[in-house]
């Protein structure tokens, strides 16, 4: 059974509060922090805007910035309607209780999804809803047998919760930013539609997915009932997130928004950033594809016996480390630390910052903030240390 160590405190592993910092040895460092998408800075462009933001009582409905994002998203995802809140987490909440409407109502998702894995069971302790988890494939998806058992199983069942929805995740985080195909995509939804459920799709990262399948996120929203969407990791905003889906659906949102402490006022100046970070997803992330997919590579030319990767599944801006000889929390350790030796070895000092994912992996994370400079730091930090642990 896999152990999730990627949300726990590891020993020995602090957090940066600046992009360069000085080891105990008073080296300068470069810090490179690919523990997440979600650890981007607003850039300038961002900030200005922000600070320019036209605003209004968004709980009024009355923030134009807040219309404006609403309404471009909604094109931009090919639904009738969109509803700007805090949080994905919160986005998928809401989804899931505006789909499931009677308490003690089942919902199929992944076991390892992010929505039934890190969202503190919210489906559960908020909206009476219960959750089936299903295996995931190592693609990110589900056996589509096993989720037709499922759905049969509950369907006109007197002793089974009435399943209501079926939620996907796209890209699938814990599966290493893996992108479901469309034509899964059509095929999940008729599973479920058949069996009277919905499909609702997490996709926080879903304009990774569209830039990897080089399609309009439309495309990848057409099969779904609803859709989150997420503004705080790889398009770089400090905050946001949207539920998408149809008037009736978003009129329904407004209000379990509300219900949740989500409703905002002057909600512009996060909406503006959300504008901003839309209009350059087609410049930054196909780099922060790019730059994952040269360390997928360059790794696997060092050859090491301690970590391995097969480039062939990097798809998007993860790159799923294998690690093997070592706990994973202790190579995170030595690629954080920094020595003389370092120094007089390589002619530079480099921490990098990273989380153990599973027993025998560790998952890194490209973003706007790690340059294809940076992605070569780490490679040669990754090379040093690998030469120190092997015999």
């Amino acid at each position: 059974m896999l152990c999730r160590l990627a949300r726990a405190a590891v020993p020995g592993l602090s957090v940066p509060w600046v992009r360069w910092s000085r080891n105990w040895a008073g080296v300068p460092a470069r810090v490179v922090d690919l523990r997440s998408d979600t650890v981007t800075r607003p850039g300038p462009a961002m900030r200005r805007a922000m600070a320019e933001a036209v605003v209004g009582d968004d709980d009024y409905g009355e923030d134009p910035t807040v219309r404006e994002l609403q309404e471009k998203a909604a094109k931009l995802l090919g639904v009738e309607q969109t509803l700007f809140v805090p949080t994905n987490t919160m986005a998928n909440l809401i989804s899931v209780m505006g789909h499931c409407r009677r308490r003690g109502s089942q919902v199929l998702l992944g076991q390892e999804c992010h929505l039934h894995v890190y969202e503190l069971g919210g489906v559960a302790q908020i909206a009476g809803v219960h959750s089936h988890p299903l295996p995931d494939m190592p693609h990110g998806t589900l056996d589509l047998n096993e989720l037709e058992r499922a759905l049969t199983r509950c369907f006109g069942s007197s002793y089974h919760p009435v399943c209501e929805l079926v939620c996907l995740e796209n890209t699938h985080s814990s599966a290493g930013g893996r992108v479901l195909p469309i034509d899964y995509l059509r095929q999940v939804r008729l599973l479920a539609h058949a069996h009277g459920a919905r499909v609702h799709l997490d996709g926080a990262r879903l304009m990774n997915a569209a830039v990897a399948l080089h399609v309009p996120p439309a495309r990848l929203v057409e099969h779904c009932d609803s859709v989150s969407f997420c503004f705080s990791k790889g398009l770089g905003a400090p905050v946001g997130a949207l539920v998408g889906g149809s008037k009736d659906f978003i009129e329904e949102a407004w209000r379990l928004r509300k219900a949740l402490g989500g409703g905002m006022r002057q909600a512009g100046v996060l909406a503006a950033a959300a504008l901003v970070g839309l209009a350059e997803a087609e410049e930054v992330l196909p780099r922060d594809h790019e730059n994952a997919q040269r360390f997928a590579k360059g790794l696997q030319d060092l050859a090491s016996p301690i970590c391995s990767v097969d480039p062939a599944t990097v798809e998007t801006n993860m790159v799923l480390v294998q690690v093997a000889g070592l706990p994973p929390a202790e190579l995170c350790q030595h690629l954080q630390a920094v020595s003389a030796e370092e120094v007089a070895r390589t002619g530079c000092a480099v921490s990098v910052l990273l989380y153990p994912w599973t027993e025998h992996s560790v998952r890194t994370v490209w973003h706007r903030d790690v340059s294809a400079q940076d992605t070569e730091l780490v490679l040669r930090k990754w090379e040093f240390v690998l030469r120190q642990l092997t015999p």
